[in-house]
């Protein structure tokens, strides 16, 4: 095996080396302390091994054009990763392969002007080329020899005897045991049917490391096939929007969707601390109508995202693509569609965690029949999006229309959330909480602090809607983990079994609608209707129908009994966490 494939063991081992190390991730703590894959020794050794044994296998003549063409890739594949790594501070990602198939000619020359320089030679990069360099140069001197002044072929002379092979395999043999998880796990995610399998596994303790550059671009295409196939379900969807009449209700909707907020510390659900001071006010003197008992049917963004925008519903046939999109049936019905996000850009390094939300609300054929106007970059604060929809209303006064904030709300980093210098409020001194630490009381103060600085962004929000005939939604993606009972944690626990307590806070969340004074006297039925229904049990999946509903819009594709406000409203529909927990149910068994 080593006499005929040594050079190629030999140079891509140290190809593979090299990019392990090289490539940190994530790119802002390469100088924070993190480090490499810890397994990428034995399970580059273990790769390698058993890609020259099933080589040896191949007839000599046939393997050196195999290896002829893996040279290529491998080394054509770590070049572009290392690019991205250099340039973008990413390795190869869904998006970029997505983007790169969206990319003109003249776009691609404009690209390699602008970004191959002598700095990116000096970087990761040319140490590739080098290695190719040397490479080159080994196959020469192995594979030829100097005879009669002439160079003649006569094979790589690597001659390994069976006391050097019992030591090899058994290496290869460790290695097999060391990574054997990583394999598994590797399995599982190319064994997924849709991107948001992919997502979902991605989240699980033990999810696969993708270590390798090609391995990488191997993800991509798989994820890009899967996002296609779905994005051809949405386009075939598309073609059952009818819009039989439009009486445009209300001729002012906003939907804003926060992130990651726990409704346990919303001082409008009771909260013991002021993080919500101006829905507060807005609840107390009528304006605002505060649902009680509203759940997430994920814990993921990209999930709820699919669900919320869908005309689906958990427990209807087929899936969430199989179904149009709300925006687009608005848009039908002579609405003006505006979506905002501060999360669903294509950036070339995003994860596929935003790649999942985001790829069918940004091909381009999907977005131009679901959004009139929409904006084209992220803000550090999301003050940025109330800028950006100021921008993108102008001084229009449309008739009728449905905006759809996106904000990036309390995600983590929760520091990063707020402007520390202006809108810090809450600090560790202020909590009484003697079973946690003081790492644990910054974190908590900070994910406060992103709450109060939310609330004035909703507040905000409804005062541009205050003189007009409008309603203001307000709902959460899902909850987080915020320390309020033991295992003492913040985040998410996407691996865990959905018990009462990991739906306590991470799927229910605040969840309310706000009347401009017009609107409170404009539609009395409607308003009285909304405070009826606010102790009613509500999932987001069947948002769009409440939306359509406010929007007056008859189409065989509303269903009155998920229309929350709606006398045949269905309370006794099973709200299905994680499409497999009856969330009733487990509120029945904690009591």
């Amino acid at each position: 095996m080593f006499r005929r494939n040594g050079i190629f063991f030999l140079f891509m081992f140290a190809l593979g080396y090299l990019c392990t190390q090289w490539e940190v991730m994530p790119y802002y703590l390469r100088d924070k302390g993190a480090k490499p894959y810890e397994l990428s020794v034995p399970e580059l050794f273990f790769d390698l091994f058993l890609l020259c044994g099933l080589l040896t296998l191949i007839p000599q003549k046939v393997s050196r054009w195999v290896k002829a063409l893996l040279y290529v890739i491998l080394y054509g594949t770590a070049l572009a990763d290392m690019f991205c790594y250099e340039r973008f501070q990413s390795t190869l990602t869904p998006t970029m392969l997505m983007l790169v198939g969206e990319t003109t000619g003249q776009e691609t020359r404009e690209f390699i002007t602008g970004y191959i320089d002598w700095q990116i030679l000096t970087s990761g990069v040319g140490w590739i080329l080098l290695l190719m360099m040397v490479n080159v140069v080994a196959m020469a001197v192995f594979r030829w020899k100097v005879k009669g002044g002439r160079w003649k072929v006569k094979g790589e002379r690597w001659k390994v005897k069976g006391a050097f092979l019992l030591p090899l395999i058994f290496l290869f043999l460790l290695s097999a045991i060391q990574c054997w998880d990583n394999k598994v796990a590797t399995y599982r995610l190319f064994s997924c049917d849709t991107i948001g399998e992919v997502e979902h596994e991605q989240t699980r303790k033990g999810h696969a490391h993708l270590y390798l550059p090609v391995y990488r671009l191997a993800f991509a295409v798989y994820a890009n096939r899967l996002a296609s196939h779905q994005l051809d379900q949405l386009l075939e969807a598309s073609t059952q929007v009818r819009v039989d009449s439009c009486s445009h209700r209300v001729p002012d909707i906003v939907l804003v969707i926060g992130e990651s907020y726990n409704k346990h510390h919303a001082q409008l659900y009771g909260y013991g601390k002021p993080t919500t001071p101006r829905q507060q006010a807005l609840a107390d003197e009528g304006s605002l109508v505060a649902f009680s008992d509203v759940v997430a049917p994920w814990n993921l963004t990209s999930f709820v995202f699919k669900y919320m925008l869908s005309l689906y519903a958990v427990g209807d046939s087929g899936t969430w693509c199989d179904y149009p999109l709300f925006p687009e049936v608005f848009r039908r019905a002579g609405y003006r569609v505006t979506f905002v996000t501060n999360q669903f850009q294509s950036e070339a390094k995003e994860a596929v965690y935003d790649f999942s939300g985001g790829f069918f609300l940004n091909h381009p054929e999907l977005s131009q029949r679901q959004f009139d106007a929409r904006n084209t970059r992220l803000y550090p604060y999301d003050d940025g999006v109330l800028r950006e929809y100021d921008r993108l209303a102008g001084s229009r006064a449309d008739s009728a229309n449905l905006v759809i904030l996106h904000l990036m709300g309390s995600h983590m980093n929760y520091r990063s959330r707020y402007p520390q210098k202006s809108r810090l409020y809450f600090t560790p001194a202020m909590y009484d909480r003697p079973e946690l630490d003081g790492r644990q009381k910054r974190i908590l103060a900070e994910y406060d602090n992103s709450l109060r600085y939310n609330d004035s962004i909703v507040y905000a929000v409804t005062r541009r809607f205050a003189d007009r005939d409008a309603v203001v939604i307000y709902m959460p993606d899902h909850g987080e983990e915020i320390f309020n009972g033991e295992p003492y944690v913040y985040g998410r626990l996407h691996s865990a079994t959905v018990d009462y307590s990991l739906a306590h806070e991470e799927f229910e969340i605040p969840f309310w609608i706000w009347g401009s004074p017009r609107f409170v006297v404009s539609h009395p039925e409607e308003w009285k209707a909304i405070g009826q229904a606010k102790d009613r049990p509500m999932m987001t999946d069947v948002l769009p129908h409440l939306l359509l509903y406010l929007g007056g819009i008859s189409t065989p594709l509303y269903r009155a009994e998920y229309n929350v406000l709606a006398p045949e409203y269905d309370m006794k529909r099973p709200r299905i966490l994680k499409g497999e927990t009856d969330y009733d149910k487990l509120k029945i068994d904690n009591r």
